[in-house]
């Protein structure tokens, strides 16, 4: 029996190509009950990469941050067959975790966007992020405050395509 493939796609216009279908990853870690076993999970992702599925979506509110770890260790630890070579990974920002109650608001101003994104990096154990997108908006800020970290070439900001970290 031949092996199942999944259908690749060009994702916008920078050149990021992916499975047409994605592994949203929150369930792992959070809001579905309780998080479950790190070695269920894992081989979960390994089986969805070895049948084609190259997109992983997670955030940094799952869990809150132990999904990003956990497909972290996946991308480390070499259990996607190839060290994490050929997944591309998206993750989002947007709820930043307070010790006042709820327990977290809804943040997109530019210096809190820096600091999430530099923390995804190094929970993923990655050096670029391939999409990198807002989870939920700041109403108390304009868009245009929150992108402002965004130069005019969007290949200067977290692109796999060229430098791979935030422009200066």
């Amino acid at each position: 029996m031949a092996k199942p493939t999944v259908p690749r796609m060009k994702l916008g216009s920078q050149g990021l190509e992916v499975s047409a279908q994605g592994l949203g990853c929150m369930g792992m870690s959070a809001n579905y009950g309780p998080a479950k076993p790190d070695d269920d999970m894992l081989a979960l992702l390994r089986h969805a990469f070895a049948a084609g599925v190259t997109l992983l979506d997670t955030s940094d509110a799952y869990g809150p941050f132990t999904n990003e770890l956990l497909l972290g260790k996946a991308l480390q630890g070499g259990l996607l067959a190839t060290g994490g070579a050929g997944v591309q990974v998206a993750t989002k920002f947007g709820v930043k975790f307070t010790e006042a109650p709820p327990g977290w608001e809804f943040c997109g101003s530019p210096a809190y966007v820096r600091q999430a994104c530099e923390a995804s990096l190094r929970r993923l154990g990655v050096d670029c992020i391939d999409l990198y997108y807002q989870h939920r908006i700041d109403t108390r800020l304009p868009i245009e405050i929150t992108i402002s970290l965004v130069p005019e070439s969007s290949s200067d900001v977290l692109d796999h395509h060229s430098k791979g970290k935030w422009a200066s």
